[in-house]
């Protein structure tokens, strides 16, 4: 399967499980890869044929900030689901990072989902 990649999206959001984490919004880092036939969007160079890098980049802003979450695990599933739910893609994996742990380069949770074939 093709793929469109976004990678490291950087955001500012409130996520964490201690109150120090919660009291402001932290950098995060979202990565995400949106899997879907492109051959049409190759032949033809019609935006509407792909996903447009845009829409995915505002919709993973838009979820990352609009409420706090405990688990960065949260937030990558919600953002899954709603790619998904706007048929952006027909397997989707979406990793994010954080910076909260010392000497660590980043913690973070990468997962995919897919459409279901069942119907």
């Amino acid at each position: 399967m093709d793929k469109i990649i976004i990678s490291d999206l950087e955001v500012e959001a409130r996520v964490g499980t201690t109150e120090t984490e919660q009291a402001r919004p932290q950098r995060l880092l979202i990565s995400v890869e949106l899997e879907r036939d492109l051959r049409q969007a190759g032949r033809t160079d019609d935006l509407a044929a792909t996903a447009d890098y845009a829409t995915v980049a505002g919709l993973a802003r838009e979820i990352a900030t609009v409420k706090p979450r405990n688990l960065v695990e949260a937030l990558a599933e919600e953002l899954a689901q709603a790619i998904l739910s706007h048929r952006l893609a027909d397997t989707v994996t979406v990793e994010v990072r954080k910076f909260s742990v010392p000497k660590t380069r980043f913690v973070g949770v990468r997962l995919t989902r897919s459409q279901r074939k069942d119907g």
